[in-house]
């Protein structure tokens, strides 16, 4: 089941995307309320509203299929970092951690978009890129769980674009700590929530599942990878992520971006050279299709100046503090 938020005549509704369009739910009922309803619910109400006389896909403007309680963005393909590591640090090679577990970092929840909604330039970058990740949406509350129960929390799957600008990011990490600026101003969802069971027929012998992912820039493919060239399996990165901490209904997980060109910095990794391809620019339209899913389509707009910020303050913290009239045990 194809379980969409969409604009209908003005209003916010959810639906049931088929063949013959889109089956609106009651009003007051949306797509969030069905992942915190669990699965089994959510197929039973979008069975009842398939009933009802469809309105044309073409009829409705497509939202984020839901509004993310997190977002975890994990790096889980080998070929994705080995190209890229070389392209931000000039480092080849897979680090030795990487296959220790599905490494991950928390993006902006707050900057999700949906497919349509213009990309604006972050402020002060050169180097906008697009990833290509498949997203895994949990449905259930879990703790320390394994990936074979991990499977029971799964709700289904959508398409993530991690909009990436590569110098910021470049720079900032720098400090080891992680992506800042150079991640949170937008990261695409959808079009639609694609339930788990409808997902299982493209699992194989070993539970990944073998879908195409594609990645276009202006309607030329320049990235195509198999889902199942990732290392780990989405039950196992669920897992992964409820060591020793919750994941709640209304969790995304991003598998990571896809190799052989899931993004623009793998690339320019190989290539030696971050103008081959060359950065997205204002105009372009990144289109990101993966089989059993469907599309999401992103054209980037131009953005703004960023705000200058005053430079930080240096200061002797060992003579401010041994001087200090508030010195704790008595006076300087």
């Amino acid at each position: 089941m194809r379980l969409a938020r969409l604009v209908f005549h003005g209003e916010e509704r959810s639906g049931v995307v088929a063949e013959d369009g889109v089956h609106l739910l009651p009003p007051g009922i949306s797509v969030d309320d069905l992942i915190q309803a669990g699965l089994a619910r959510a197929l039973d109400v979008g069975a009842r509203a398939l009933r009802d006389e469809p309105v044309d896909l073409d009829d409705v403007r497509l939202l984020a299929p839901l509004r993310p309680r997190s977002v975890r963005d994990f790096v889980a393909f080998e070929e994705h970092v080995r190209g890229v590591r070389r392209s931000i640090d000039g480092v080849g090679g897979v680090p030795d951690a990487w296959y220790d577990a599905p490494t991950f970092y928390f993006t902006n929840a707050s900057s999700v978009i949906g497919t349509g909604d213009d990309v604006a330039v972050p402020g002060g970058s050169q180097a906008l890129d697009f990833e290509l990740e498949v997203a895994t949406v949990v449905g259930a509350r879990g703790r320390d769980l394994t990936p074979a129960t991990a499977k029971d929390v799964v709700f289904g799957f959508t398409i993530l674009n991690d909009w990436s600008a590569r110098d910021l990011q470049g720079r900032e990490m720098q400090v080891n700590l992680g992506p800042c600026k150079g991640k949170d101003f937008a990261s695409t969802l959808g079009p639609w929530i694609v339930t788990a069971d409808e997902m299982e027929q493209w699992r194989d012998d070993e539970g990944f599942l073998d879908v195409w992912c594609t990645a276009e820039v202006n309607g030329a493919v320049v990235g195509q990878d198999l889902l199942s060239n990732i290392g780990w399996t989405p039950e196992t990165m669920v897992a992964y992520a409820s060591r020793d901490a919750d994941v709640h209904p209304g969790d995304v997980l991003g598998s990571g971006t896809v190799g052989n060109g899931g993004c623009l910095a793998e690339l320019w990794g190989i290539n030696g050279s971050r103008t081959d391809p060359p950065p997205l620019q204002a105009g372009d339209v990144v289109t990101l299709t993966v089989e059993g899913i469907g599309s999401i389509s992103n054209r980037v707009v131009p953005g703004r100046a960023p705000q200058p910020l005053p430079a930080p303050r240096r200061r002797d913290t060992a003579s401010v503090r041994a001087s200090h009239p508030r010195r704790p045990g008595g006076a300087a």
